[in-house]
């Protein structure tokens, strides 16, 4: 079975919550060190009860010391046990989170980027944080306290029962009231809220994301009223979402405090009529209040759990989303030959096709140029030719072998990509460029960017390979920015480079000077420029070939 396949399953959604076998013993250690903080809290109170009624009658000081000490344990065996239990269950749930975290990662690399086209920056990154981080809701706030108030309970209703059956009855329906009756109302009143929220939290990160990318534009078009009207509504549907999720967590808080204020007067009521002490009359009355904070949590719980359900599947979604190529399950080793061939290509998205009955012969070090309108599949074909999307038919070869029969990284170790936002990130020159070659040494980091024309300009800086380059490259202008992501291709030494409208965001003369360069400085390389410009090609060069 193959990696991708493998992913594939341990995507579902029991995979993206199930901890690994690592885990699961500090989940049993946080779910006893939890029992037992809430069992020392329900002693201490039952105790201290027995304790002060007793002492009232004035016994011998013997007879209150087994009680004195028990309620010195209880009070300093609660602190420990809270202690424990937060650590052990803090630990785990962040393991299980942190695994979580590693597989989408892993499935998202097999997305990128054309399996992620059409998701939004905002709504995605609410996927990737905010959704992702209810797996830790759902082990914390979820899972652990009904596993901790139902085995608590429990044990609660067993030691009434032993004092008096009757009453530890009627203590026991309160509790199974509690953790049955009580979530399915709070969930039921929050479900359509929690639903809600989750979207309304991707449309507020999706509109604050792009509001910020985008201030620029929106400011020198005077559209400022207009897009914060966009944000205010985004805004206004997430905070009705969460009044709605408000109203029902104080449901589901009254209803607990009906139950446990129920048992407590079950228990004044038959323990009243029933032949027992006064101090046992004080447990029976005082500790279902206990309870109180034993199953506080499980209102919340319910609430949550529908929170983090809605979140869970939105990341499902997007995890479960087809990749756009299929890897081979025994990938051919990397072909000798550096010429590409592409045999009656055709490539869609959907029902309709992007590109139909291409054709390139490219020998190795040739040059060509393939020009388009916006829209008519330049980005299309280089995603094809980097094995980012699978064609509906036809070939792409390179050095005489099918890409299908190579893995994806095979092929981008051949082919690169430059487009025209290529990603810089906001660190040094040197960090940047060692991206492409880890532990490349400062004599080939200058090499490629003397070749791809910045060494110059970069030596000229004080700090020189360590300049900081500010965050996207702000501290570059765009031809710099250009030729930084042009140094760290040519470090990766692949055999074809694929420009993707690299002088888009350019002046012309901008432009031809960097094309001009960038075909100087490929040497032997095969170059494929796709550009809507193609009078910036630098000359002699292969026809131009238009697609249609």
């Amino acid at each position: 079975m193959n990696t991708s396949t493998n992913m594939r399953m341990n995507t579902s959604m029991a995979g993206l919550v199930m901890p690994e076998r690592r885990v699961r013993p500090r989940l049993l250690l946080a779910v006893l060190a939890g029992v037992l903080a809430s069992g020392t809290a329900v002693g201490l109170l039952a105790t201290s009860a027995w304790l002060i009624t007793t002492a009232a009658a004035q016994p011998p000081v013997l007879t209150l010391m087994v009680a004195i000490v028990a309620v010195r344990a209880f009070g300093v065996g609660r602190g420990v046990f809270r202690y424990v239990e937060r650590l052990a269950g803090h630990d785990a749930a962040y393991r299980v989170l942190g695994d979580t975290r590693a597989r989408i990662t892993e499935r998202l690399e097999e997305l990128a980027p054309v399996g992620l086209a059409s998701s939004r920056r905002g709504d995605l990154l609410a996927r990737l944080v905010l959704d992702v981080d209810a797996v830790l809701d759902l082990w914390l706030r979820v899972v652990l306290p009904v596993l901790i108030a139902a085995v608590t309970g429990a044990a609660t209703v067993g030691l009434l029962v032993l004092l008096l059956p009757v009453a530890g009855g009627a203590v026991a329906v309160a509790v199974l009231v509690a953790c049955t009756v009580v979530p399915w109302l709070t969930a039921a009143s929050a479900r359509r809220a929690e639903r809600m929220m989750a979207d309304a939290r991707g449309d507020v990160a999706a509109a604050a994301t792009e509001n910020l990318q985008t201030a620029a534009d929106v400011l020198a078009f005077n559209a400022v009223d207009g897009v914060l009207a966009s944000f205010e509504a985004a805004d206004r549907r997430l905070t009705l979402a969460q009044r709605r999720s408000a109203w029902s967590a104080g449901l589901g808080n009254g209803l607990l405090v009906l139950c446990v204020g129920g048992a407590s007067i079950a228990g004044l009521v038959l323990g009243s009529g029933a032949a027992i002490s006064g101090p046992v009359f004080a447990v029976l009355v005082l500790t279902p209040l206990a309870l109180a904070d034993v199953l506080g949590g499980i209102p919340a719980a319910a609430q949550l759990a529908i929170r983090v359900k809605g979140s869970l599947q939105r990341v499902d979604e997007l995890v479960k989303t087809p990749a756009p190529v299929t890897e081979p399950a025994d990938p051919q080793p990397l072909p000798e030959g550096r010429g590409l061939r592409v045999r009656g290509l055709r490539v869609g998205y959907g029902p309709e096709d992007v590109l139909r009955g291409v054709d390139l012969d490219l020998p190795a070090g040739s040059r060509v140029v393939i020009t388009g309108p916006s829209g008519s599949g330049k980005s299309t074909l280089a995603a094809v030719l980097l094995r980012f999307l699978e064609p509906r038919d036809g070939e792409v070869l390179l050095g005489g072998c099918d890409v299908r029969r190579l893995d994806g990284d095979q092929v981008r170790s051949k082919v690169g990509l430059l487009t025209q936002e290529s990603y810089v990130f906001d660190t040094s020159i040197r960090e940047n460029l060692l991206l492409a070659r880890p532990g490349a040494s400062d004599l080939q980091l200058w090499n490629a960017l003397y070749r791809a024309r910045l060494g110059e300009f970069v030596h000229g800086l004080p700090r020189r390979l360590d300049t900081m380059v500010g965050e996207h490259g702000a501290r570059l202008s765009g031809g710099e920015r250009q030729r930084l992501a042009f140094a760290r291709l040519l470090l990766a030494d692949h055999d074809v480079l694929v420009l993707d409208e690299p002088t888009e965001h350019l002046d012309e003369e901008t432009g031809r000077k960097l094309l001009a360069d960038l075909f100087e400085a490929a040497g032997r390389r095969t170059v494929v420029l796709l550009t809507h410009r193609p009078e910036l090609a630098p000359h002699p060069t292969r026809p131009v070939v238009s697609l249609p």
